[in-house]
């Protein structure tokens, strides 16, 4: 099978025996597009070394099998691996998928990569290995979100019009950050090692100008605040460095954070002193001089982060585990700085909002643009219907056209029975893939993100995910997946997915009823086990599932 320029089918055809099935190959291939994935060529979708398959012989098994899987049969995958398929039920998954999981006494980098390297495992990050990554706008409304809550609470405005974002990394999900600062009003700057990724996002659009100095990127800063008109702004260079000299020039950023994949210290984070080109020959050749160079620029970095902490600015981790690895690098109060879940959209998580998607399997834009119609029609909820009129002026698709909007408990079922009715009705060209990410409001245990600081110290709790995965899974998805380590590395989350294909028909009306109630239900019922208000408030009006804890 050819393994360059993969592309998922596009249409109505069908080539396999479903459209769970059909709907799980093209987002596989989607997965792999080139305009979608970091790396294609090593299977490798974003997040460090987050894999779509173990290696292109299973990769090839997988697609075999989708195509010849029946209705009433289950694939089996081991951390990219196919290793079975059994009959069970047409409700049923499809797929069910397990990334990563090591007992948690083992479950360290050395030993997890070690692993890897001999072939026995694999790094599904979140949305690669489950096979629904769409792309940069994956991240991009959870960054717009972020920054919105911050301007809510630190400037009590609904933007940040005035304000200036300082962060790093323009990576697969860390090159959301120019376009969800433009999209609430801020100018940014975004320091960035890889000239490839500076150009990537100035030809997507997610990225306005890029400069080679500081010095050129704060005179276009000014410019755009004194203007009015916010400007992303991306300076070549490593982000300790820069953050440095910022530092030494007495420039105090109203907002700052970081976006690099500090998370793998092996691919994700260029030591100070070398380059895109020459740090993986530094790593290969000098593995624990290279570790240490990391750990020393990530604490320069971050200690540059507490500095503007201290005067004035707004400082938030943005969930890739900088500040962990910052500590075990010896900076023992990296954790001043908050993560940005507690600090700013927890409120969101508590009432089952998060990030939900879907993709049109048709391969065509205009199906996304006519949902983006529904929605501002028939669903009332204006910060929603704002952000859908904002992506469809600003979002550029990567691979198959797709959409992501922060939908809360009860808002997911109406817009994935809009979709399906859409589909029988013919308004729609083909089938549309639902899903979300494994960021959400139920489906992760994650202390250093997601799950950091709840209320009732329950942070480490990972009954919750794999009770999610297995709601979902009886409740009907097309396939459910479970990984280790997405977003925060090995050793620090437990997360969950699923997705489900809307295709017109009574049987997926039933099953979108279940699992979208379902999915952000049981975030609901996490939260109020936590101790959150507003999750109460909702069981207590009645939603559609009970809680013998919380009901009254």
């Amino acid at each position: 099978m050819e393994h360059k320029d993969i592309h998922a089918p596009h249409g109505n055809k069908l080539n396999t025996k479903g459209w769970s099935q059909e709907g799980a190959m093209r987002l596989l291939m989607n997965n792999l597009d080139p305009m979608v994935a970091k790396d294609p060529a090593n299977l490798i979708v974003y997040g460090g070394k987050g894999k779509a398959a173990r290696n292109w012989e299973a990769y090839d098994k997988i697609i075999e099998s989708l195509k010849s899987l029946e209705n009433d049969e289950t694939l089996l995958v081991q951390s990219g691996k196919p290793v079975g398929i059994f009959r069970t039920t047409k409700e049923a998954p499809r797929v069910l998928i397990v990334n990563a999981q090591i007992v948690p006494h083992w479950a360290t980098d050395d030993v997890f990569w070690d692993l890897e390297a001999r072939g026995l495992t694999m790094f599904g990050q979140m949305t690669a290995g489950s096979w629904v990554y769409i792309g940069t706008q994956g991240v991009l409304q959870g960054t717009y979100e972020t920054l919105y809550a911050l301007a809510k609470k630190v400037y009590h405005s609904d933007n940040l019009k005035g304000k200036w974002f300082l962060s790093a990394g323009l990576g697969e999900m860390g090159g959301a950050q120019p376009l969800a600062a433009k999209m609430n009003g801020c100018t940014s700057i975004i320091v960035e090692v890889d000239m490839e990724k500076i150009n990537r996002r100035l030809r997507d659009k997610y990225l306005d100008k890029y400069t080679k100095t500081l010095d050129e990127a704060l005179k276009l800063k000014d410019e755009a605040i004194k203007s009015g008109e916010p400007v992303s702004i991306a300076v070549l260079g490593n982000a300790a460095t820069v953050y440095q000299e910022l530092q030494d020039k007495g420039i105090v950023p109203d907002i700052v954070s970081d976006q690099t994949a500090a998370h793998d210290l092996n691919l994700g984070y260029v030591p100070e002193g070398y380059t895109i080109e020459n740090f993986q020959k530094f790593r290969e050749e000098h593995p624990e001089q290279f570790k240490k160079k990391v750990y020393e620029t990530i604490v320069k970095q971050v200690k540059s982060m507490l500095y503007f902490q201290s005067k004035g600015s707004s400082v938030f981790d943005y969930g890739n585990d900088i500040r962990t690895r910052a500590k075990e690098g010896g900076l023992s109060n990296a954790f001043e700085i908050q993560g940005y879940v507690p600090a700013y959209i927890r409120d969101l998580f508590a009432v089952g909002s998060g990030p939900f998607r879907w993709l049109a399997l048709s391969g065509n834009p205009d199906d996304i643009r006519k949902i983006d119609e529904a929605i501002l029609k028939n669903i009332d909820d204006k910060h929603l219907t704002d952000w859908i009129k904002l992506a469809g002026e600003y979002v550029h698709f990567q691979g198959l056209p797709a959409r992501i909007c922060y939908a809360s408990y009860g808002e997911r079922e109406k817009i994935g029975l809009m979709i399906n009715d859409m589909v029988r009705k013919g308004e729609l060209e083909a089938p549309i893939a639902i899903g979300r990410d494994h960021h959400d409001t139920g489906s992760v245990a994650s202390p250093y993100r997601e799950t950091e600081a709840m209320k009732d110290g329950s942070d480490a709790i990972a009954d919750w995910p794999i009770l999610n995965a297995l709601l979902n899974a009886v409740s009907g998805a097309s396939w459910v997946s479970v990984h280790h380590g997405g977003g925060t590395g090995i050793g620090n989350a437990i997360h969950s997915g699923f997705v489900i294909i809307a295709d017109g028909t009574d049987d997926a009306a039933e099953r979108i009823k279940r699992v979208l109630n379902a999915d952000p239900g049981i975030g609901v019922i996490r939260h109020a086990d936590a101790g959150y208000e507003s999750s109460r408030d909702i069981i207590k009006k009645g939603p559609k599932f009970k809680s013998p804890y919380f009901s009254k």
